[in-house]
């Protein structure tokens, strides 16, 4: 028989192993929130973060998840020419997501010749308006400052 501290140990090594995307995968938080930008506004961008800094201090990390979806100029913000980059980058390390649109990218793409860079933690989605549709299927609040 395993003792009662053998079992903890064993079930804390097995925790580290699990991929935070699995526990994350699990994360069902009773307020969920999707918010747009879609504008090259510095000012709008700007309130927008702080939306979502205020959502999760107001709520806490564990009960609110955040995703900020940009597509058309509002793209820019995701993007390492963005005048908010180093921002973007600490919020998506604390557990805020964002997603570019991939049709914007594509247009920007064809426009210019190459691709847009995106910042670090940024993920790319087919296309921003179908995933904020998703979202608000799966019980999302929108949010357009």
């Amino acid at each position: 028989m395993i003792g009662i501290k053998m079992k903890a140990l064993i079930f804390i090594v097995l925790a580290a192993c699990i991929p935070l995307k699995a526990l994350a995968a699990g994360f069902d938080p009773e307020h969920k929130i999707v918010i747009q930008i879609s504008t090259d506004d510095p000012r709008t961008q700007k309130i927008v973060l702080n939306n979502a800094v205020n959502l999760q201090k107001y709520y806490g990390v564990d009960n609110v998840a955040i995703e900020i979806v940009a597509f058309g100029p509002g793209l820019g913000l995701l993007t390492k020419k963005s005048g908010q980059a180093d921002r973007v980058e600490s919020l998506a390390l604390s557990d805020i997501t964002f997603s570019a649109c991939g049709n914007t990218m594509k247009k920007m793409s064809k426009k210019s010749g190459k691709m847009p860079v995106l910042l670090e933690g940024v993920d790319q989605v087919p296309a921003g308006v179908v995933r904020i549709m998703e979202l608000q299927e799966q019980g999302h609040s929108y949010v357009r400052p």
